[in-house]
């Protein structure tokens, strides 16, 4: 049925129950013909303006979407110095959110208003969307230069109901908005070795929530090397991995399942770690290895940036290359599409490779994939933010440089 239509047949409906309930004995009779003629009629007059009165003016168009939301990253403003900036979901409007007089380290999104927390001079501030409203919400106090991950905040993350910030300052913090007050769940740990000087044992660092909320993705950060854990706040359960070995999963390069009862996670370099792709159930921390590296026959699989969309397919950046000396870096890649176990009917979905990917984020119902290109290969951070459609429609350029995209409201 036409939307249009909907008033008239509510107030027609509205009219024939009125006259059903002053009708004596247990039903109502079907009002003749002429009643109801009389009830449409006087209904659409009522519905009608008076003459000279008709609205003339046009109903604005809405404004084109390109973004399912408004997008942020981290861009050098006019002095060079790194601030937030926004990107609106028509994809051409751009804002700086942020006007510090050093260079935003990081930083995170509310994604209920937009909002903006952010690192500088080991503080933690606050602004609106527009940027306005500055405001201090935690002074981590001098740095010891020797020993920076003694005191220094870190890794801001805003909770899916806006009301809570995550960040690490001597272990898990959480800071709760409406209050203003924060708590410590985890210390950090430390091995100390005299003289002041200290390493980490273990650090814990926020990375994501996830969909729903009640769980957080940490990093465990260690003097070398690091891993992934799930933490649960209302029970303060900290779940750590197990099995995967020589996997790669951590640093917030994770993917959540919409559902938050796993996590993907890839690698695409041969070295230190192995390349692959892994399945982390967030439950119990159980790794399952999707793809080895070793593929076999002297090849070997470079995955990256893995996403299980809506439509039960799982999205990721491929190659199978050979690596005699057992080390592969900065290959090119190319997007393909299988079943949730990265095997089953994988598909190549477009001819292009991608080189010098630095980072890539994924549109929630996975129809794109924004991917910041570095300028050349010896730049590891950031580059030319585009939209990649996975359906091989022609691609749109967002801005000349991006780092650390996130999706806002």
């Amino acid at each position: 049925m036409n939307k249009r239509y909907y008033p008239v047949v509510a107030l027609l409906t509205l009219a024939l129950a009125v006259t059903a309930c002053v009708l004596p004995g247990g039903g109502a009779p079907a009002p003749a013909e002429d009643q109801v003629a009389t009830i449409v009629a006087s209904t659409v007059q009522a519905l009608t303006p008076a003459p000279g009165t008709e609205s003339t003016s046009t109903p604005e168009p809405e404004a084109p979407t390109l973004l399912p939301h408004s997008l942020y990253f981290l861009g050098n403003d006019a002095t060079g110095l790194m601030q937030v900036f926004r990107i609106g979901k028509d994809g051409g409007t751009q804002v700086q959110v942020t006007s510090e007089p050093v260079n935003v380290g990081d930083y995170a999104v509310s994604p209920i208003d937009g909002s903006v927390v952010y690192v500088v001079n080991n503080q933690l501030l606050w602004v609106a969307e527009d940027g306005s409203g500055r405001k201090l919400l935690v002074d981590g106090g001098a740095v010891d230069e020797n020993n920076p991950f003694l005191s220094n905040i870190t890794n801001p993350v805003v909770s899916p109901d806006g009301r809570v910030i995550a960040y690490g300052h001597k272990g898990l913090n959480f800071y709760a908005l409406e209050t203003g007050v924060s708590n410590r769940v985890l210390d950090n740990q430390f091995d100390d070795l005299g003289s002041g000087m200290f390493i980490p044992k273990e650090l814990y660092l926020p990375e994501k929530y996830s969909p729903d909320g009640k769980k957080l993705l940490l990093t465990l950060a260690y003097y070398e090397g690091a891993s992934a854990a799930v933490y649960y706040p209302d029970s303060k359960a900290l779940v750590r991995l197990t099995g995967g070995q020589d996997a790669l999963i951590c640093c917030g390069e994770e993917e959540w399942t919409a559902d938050g009862s796993a996590f993907y996670m890839a690698n695409p370099s041969m070295g230190m770690f192995s390349s692959g792709m892994w399945r982390v159930d967030s439950s119990t921390g159980a790794v399952t290895t999707l793809l080895p590296g070793d593929a076999g026959g002297g090849m070997y699989n470079l995955p990256d940036e893995p996403f299980l969309a809506p439509d039960g397919q799982l999205y990721y950046f491929h190659a199978k290359v050979a690596a005699p000396e057992g080390f592969s870096n900065r290959n090119p890649l190319q997007l393909v599409r299988s079943a949730p176990d990265g095997v089953t009917d994988r598909t190549i979905l477009l001819p292009d490779t991608f080189e010098a990917m630095n980072e890539a984020l994924w549109a929630p119902d996975g129809s794109f994939v924004i991917v910041a290109f570095a300028p050349t290969l010896e730049v590891y951070f950031g580059g030319q933010a585009e939209v990649v459609y996975t359906d091989g429609s022609p691609g749109v350029v967002l801005t000349s440089f991006a780092q650390d995209m996130k999706w806002g409201p």
